[in-house]
């Protein structure tokens, strides 16, 4: 089935909560196997909800809406709803007698909190016990379903009155999506395209979406006869081959988890030593669970008297080559790899900006190395964007750097 998201409220369109409720009915109708074609964001402003309405209703199979049922003088859904639709109103007696016991008593209050019982006719209220909003209208065949704008109320209608009660209405038999993520880092999303267009050539539908400085790959499928089309299996194999290492995971995993759980199985110990991250690497390792098992300890040797002499970086190189140099990432990695008697380790040095940068060495200019007990190697990375922006991306590379290192092994 078709349909489409409604999301009211001055909140949102103001920026100042996130719009989840859209995106999590969404995700849920999308596994489900309807489609929605699109999400609408709008204020508390009655003619709009109402042209809003009537516009999406008249090219979908079914609509959610999303918030405006309060008791606030901010929350126009029902009456904008009741207008455009051309339907009465009325007191709906069940959530009337809910509010009045509720109250214990009569006064402004309760008048104040009665605009909850006023509903477009034919309203079904989801909730049998009337302690929450939300309600079903059926329109023109068409199911309405009217849901709280607050994030927890909208999911337990959502999941046990929506997507449920959605099975009634859907006579062509949706059928459920399966999706499966692979995470990448080290290649462009263009190159990525163009190593599975060969799948999507064959009708499988893959979707492409950076994410920071990785992109992951959202291969969905859907039941077929066994006859039709290439098999899942034959896809997931078609999909590591062309990625290779650049495929670090699946799902919900992170970069550092992968390297960590490489690191644990070769009974490696990893350090590091930071300069223009300034402590990002070690924050990302060690938010993964057990990183105990693996890192060893690192050094944010921002200063060139620290990295001196707590990495033991030789004063000369320094002068002869500058502290944003490949030799001094190889003294750094090394230095961090006797100083915490670790397997591996890894360096960064460099200019994140926004200012510091020369023509020689523009903002962004990045040097990182990787040290074992038996070779020491550096690499030039050049990064583009904010300083933050250079500082995640080169802690990303350097993680993966050591993954590949070890995958090498």
């Amino acid at each position: 089935m078709i349909g489409e998201i409604i999301a009211i409220g001055d909140e949102l369109t103001s920026g100042r909560i996130v719009n989840t409720t859209s995106s999590l009915a969404a995700r849920e109708l999308f596994l489900l196997g309807h489609e929605i074609r699109a999400i609408h964001t709008i204020g508390d402003v009655p003619d709009l909800i109402g042209h809003t309405l009537k516009t999406v209703v008249a090219r979908c199979d079914f609509v959610i809406v999303t918030g405006g049922l309060g008791a606030t003088t901010d929350d126009m859904t029902n009456e904008a709803v009741i207008k455009a639709l051309g339907v009465a109103g009325m007191v709906h007696p069940g959530v009337h007698a809910n509010i009045a016991s509720r109250l214990g008593r009569g006064g402004d209050g309760a008048g104040f909190l009665a605009r909850l019982a006023w509903l477009p006719e034919g309203a079904e209220v989801l909730d049998p016990e009337y302690r929450m909003a939300g309600y079903l209208l059926r329109h023109q065949g068409k199911p309405i379903w009217f849901l709280p704008g607050v994030p927890p109320q909208m999911e337990i209608l959502l999941r046990t009155k929506v997507l449920p009660g959605l099975q009634n209405f859907d006579h062509n038999h949706a059928r459920p999506a399966r999706q499966t993520v692979y995470l990448t880092c080290g290649l462009f999303e263009t190159e990525i395209n163009q190593r599975l267009r060969p799948l999507e050539e064959q009708g499988l539908a893959i979707g492409y979406y950076p994410v920071g400085c990785e992109v992951h790959i959202c291969l969905t499928t859907r039941p077929e006869p066994s006859s039709a089309g290439l098999s899942l299996q034959a896809a997931d194999a078609f999909i590591r081959e062309a990625l290779g290492d650049n495929l670090y995971g699946m799902g919900g995993a992170t970069l550092a988890a992968a390297t960590g759980c490489l690191l644990e199985q070769r009974g490696f110990l990893l350090g590091t030593a930071e300069s223009c991250t300034g402590g990002l690497i070690g924050f990302t390792l060690t938010a993964t669970p057990g990183s105990s098992r693996w890192f060893k300890g690192g050094v944010i040797a921002y200063g060139n008297d620290i990295k001196e002499r707590l990495l033991g970086v030789d004063p000369a190189l320094l002068a002869r080559h500058g502290a944003v140099s490949g030799e001094t990432a190889r003294a750094m990695a090394d230095g961090a790899l006797r100083l915490f008697d670790c397997d591996i380790a890894v360096a960064t040095t460099g200019i994140a900006g926004p200012d510091g940068g020369t023509p020689d060495k523009p903002v962004g200019t990045v040097y990182l190395a990787l040290a074992t007990r038996d070779t020491v190697i550096d690499r030039l990375c050049l990064v583009t964007g904010s300083r933050h922006q250079i500082q995640e991306k080169t802690a990303q590379t350097a993680v993966d750097m050591v993954r590949r290192a070890l995958l090498a092994r």
